[in-house]
């Protein structure tokens, strides 16, 4: 599929993905609250984040037509609900650097603003959720969980979700099934997983609201490689997030949201048994801390 062809059906379908996102986050966020404040933690980020924007001011002679345009902008991203989108895409990928960048097992990446909890349970030699015609070409995923001492890790999690061979999310785009191309698989005895599900696509983030505007006027591309979202734990582990890529993606070199890095590419190759790709790849969690 053509970026032309590709980009025609994008917009036409995803509108209101970033509202749902913002609530999507909300609820996530307020499951978690109630921890205490460090006052001294929020006046070091909170002063130096406003000293960096008055620096930028001054350096760049920012002018009154520049500040009322910006202010309008960030009050429009607020209402279109685009938070999570902005922050996910432009900040996420130096926060994940900062969290993992201790870790000896598996490189991680952004969670990225459509990670939903509590899809499906399924087999560690299972089909992820999907339409009985899913378009897009079958793919295994397979491979094996372990610790960084080599031990397996059997009854491993690993959740999955994807986008389709459109480029859209299930419950962030209408006309999905509410857990399609989503699910978790529990690893057998020995840490091991064979996950058949389809190839997804590459696709722009929502360009409708106010990220879009953004990305208009700085004269950015919207792109993100064709990828795989995975939450992999097991107990007394470090949960890693990552995100697994695709050789030959135009956009692995330019991701909008900074997120590929080399050691998360796939390595796909024909499937001898059936019809479709098939493809190894294992995780290898680090000891809770």
């Amino acid at each position: 599929m053509s970026e032309n062809s590709f980009t025609e059906e994008v917009t036409a379908r995803a509108a209101d993905s970033g509202a749902n996102a913002s609530a999507r986050f909300q609820e996530r966020q307020a499951r978690a609250a109630g921890g205490v404040v460090d006052h001294e933690r929020v006046a070091l980020l909170a002063g130096k984040a406003v000293k960096a924007l008055n620096d930028l001011v001054l350096e760049e002679q920012v002018t009154y037509e520049e500040y009322n345009a910006f202010k309008a902008w960030l009050i429009k991203v607020g209402e279109e609900g685009e938070w999570p989108l902005f922050l996910d895409v432009w900040l996420e990928h130096s926060v994940e650097e900062v969290a993992n960048q201790d870790r000896e097992g598996s490189k991680g990446t952004i969670e990225g603003p459509y990670y939903l909890e509590g899809s499906p349970e399924l087999p560690w030699n299972g089909t992820i959720p999907m339409r009985p015609d899913e378009p897009g070409t079958p793919f295994v995923f397979k491979g094996q969980v372990t610790s960084t001492d080599g031990a397996p890790l059997p009854g491993a999690k690993l959740e999955l979700w994807h986008a389709d061979n459109l480029g859209f999310y299930s419950q962030f785009a209408p006309g999905l099934p509410e857990w399609n191309l989503r699910g978790t698989f529990v690893a057998d005895d020995e840490g091991r997983y064979e996950i058949h599900t389809i190839r997804p696509a590459p696709y722009q983030i929502p360009t409708e609201g106010a990220c879009g505007q953004l990305i208009e006027a700085a004269g950015w591309h919207a792109w993100r490689p064709a990828h795989m979202h995975f939450k992999v734990h097991a107990p007394e582990h470090q949960l890693i997030t990552s995100q697994l890529y695709f050789p030959g993606d135009p956009h692995n070199e330019d991701d909008i949201a900074s997120a590929v890095k080399p050691e998360l590419m796939l390595d796909p190759q024909p499937n001898p048994d059936e019809e479709g790709e098939i493809t190894v790849y294992d995780f290898v969690l680090d000891p809770a801390r």
